[in-house]
């Protein structure tokens, strides 16, 4: 299984880089303003790709499909190596499926079941992220949800790579790993 990390932090960013487990990150315009509310995100997500290399997620913020793939398009035009991370929702999945049609790589975030996570793969959609963590915080079990998607998974022969995220504690990785899930993105503090 691969980690990322899920962080705009350069420095925990280059930390956990230079320990050569690091294949990549997943970021959002949240976690970016957080670290510094003043910096340009083009740069910084320039910069978190020139210390990582590899996969590297950049979310949207378009409410609507038509937003969103312009925003992918503008992206791309500066990062052509960006997967772009889209949000679960019906305009979500349209987008995917048109950037799907472009070739343009896509994590659809903010799945919480595995029937939004077949309709990200069948959309076209590279990645699926299930989050761990939020699903916990209501209540449910997120390690029986994710047992479900990887099931499904390999029984269909599915394309999409599962990615655990909203990790909260490592057992939320030993558990994704168990499960055959391709990819967990994980805070710098876990």
């Amino acid at each position: 299984m691969k980690l990322y990390l899920d962080s705009a932090n350069l420095g925990h960013i280059k930390e956990v880089a230079s320990w050569g487990v690091l294949s990549g990150v997943t970021t959002n315009p949240t976690l970016i303003a957080k670290e510094d509310p003043s910096v340009d995100v083009k740069e910084r997500i320039l910069e978190i790709h020139n210390i990582v290399g590899g996969h590297l997620s950049v979310e949207v913020v378009s409410m609507n499909a038509e937003g969103m793939i312009k925003e992918a398009e503008e992206i791309c035009s500066w990062f052509p190596l960006a997967t772009i991370k889209v949000p679960m929702c019906p305009e979500g999945l349209k987008a995917v499926k048109e950037l799907s049609k472009r070739n343009i790589p896509t994590n659809v975030t903010l799945i919480f079941n595995p029937i939004q996570a077949l309709a990200a793969n069948n959309a076209g959609a590279s990645y699926v992220s299930l989050f761990m963590g939020r699903l916990d915080d209501i209540g449910m079990n997120s390690t029986e949800i994710l047992s479900d998607i990887s099931e499904i998974w390999y029984a269909q022969s599915l394309e999409s790579q599962i990615i655990a995220a909203s990790i909260r504690n490592p057992l939320h990785i030993v558990s994704a790993a168990k499960l055959g899930v391709h990819i967990a993105t994980v805070p710098y503090n876990v």
